[in-house]
């Protein structure tokens, strides 16, 4: 049951609707699906864009409508028809009286193959540059107050992919012999009541010396992003998906098909004399302190 004072997620009753207090403030965590990482000498997708929202003054029954963006497909792998990493989806929050919000999407990584798919596509954070043979790609652009670039894949005699652009930080350039770019670290943020990193970019693959031996992976910094390939690499060498609800950029792969980039999510934080227990789209709410955190991992809503 929703809307009779009644609580139904383990804390006990709530004070009946007409006890609840108005006008309310409530906070917003709004985080983007992170870009695919791109395939064979692919590079590292971009986080989600992140930010944060303080609607204030709120009065009761207003719906807050709420959307998460998926994380973006990694781009194929087989070194013929190898392409960039698809881009996140947005998320969002609107409502009456609300100012609209929408993170972007974080960019694809750039895979390899000709044209503007060698490049690392715009995003909430820009995805790393691919590599092709002649064609060193660059980093996709950030939004403003979201994000940041995406790093250059290495020179025209490595090839080593850049870096995914992460909330906190740029991605990192592919570099010559074996280093690959890593993704730009994320956010920490304590909206839940503990500190947890968001919005980070995923890696570039690694460029091995072609020995034909299995290698370590290139690591994504705190912030969900996923690790880089590396060459010739067994299965513990392979690129890894951004996490599911940090807008975690994919990783990008050496000579495989590019990583996933991680769902969003949107966390609204409500004083607890306040929460309506009005929810749809099935959020985890918990409390921490005087407050009710609605943590949403698909699209919803919550009413005041």
């Amino acid at each position: 049951m929703t809307g009779f004072g009644y609580n139904v997620s383990g804390f006990g009753s709530f004070p009946s609707r007409s006890s609840l207090v108005y006008p309310v403030d409530i906070t917003s965590l709004i985080v983007a699906g992170g870009g695919g990482g791109g395939g064979w000498t692919g590079a590292g997708g971009g986080a989600g864009g992140y930010r944060t929202l303080t609607s204030e003054d709120l009065d009761a029954d207003i719906v807050i409508t709420v959307v998460v963006g998926a994380g973006g497909a990694g781009g194929t792998g087989n070194g013929t028809s190898t392409t960039r990493g698809v881009n996140g989806g947005v998320s969002s929050v609107a409502g009456t009286g609300i100012t609209d919000t929408s993170s972007t999407g974080g960019g694809g990584g750039g895979g390899y193959t000709t044209g503007s798919q060698t490049d690392g596509a715009d995003g909430g954070s820009g995805g790393g540059g691919g590599h092709n043979n002649t064609v060193s790609g660059l980093g996709g652009s950030g939004v403003s107050g979201q994000g940041n670039d995406g790093g250059a894949s290495s020179s025209v005699s490595s090839y080593n992919g850049g870096g995914g652009g992460g909330s906190a930080a740029a991605g990192a350039a592919g570099g010559t012999n074996e280093s690959g770019g890593g993704g730009g670290i994320g956010t920490a943020n304590s909206i839940t009541g503990s500190s947890v990193y968001y919005a980070g970019g995923g890696s570039g693959p690694l460029q091995s010396a072609r020995s034909g031996t299995a290698g370590g992976v290139n690591l994504a910094p705190a912030g969900g992003g996923g690790n880089g390939g590396y060459y010739n690499a067994g299965a513990a060498g392979y690129a890894t998906a951004g996490s599911a609800n940090t807008g975690g950029g994919g990783g990008g792969d050496r000579e495989r098909a590019g990583q996933a980039g991680g769902s969003g999510v949107v966390i609204l934080k409500v004083p607890t004399e306040s929460y309506s227990e009005t929810v749809t789209g099935s959020p985890t709410v918990t409390t921490s302190g005087d407050f009710t955190i609605i943590k949403f991992t698909s699209s919803g809503s919550y009413t005041t």
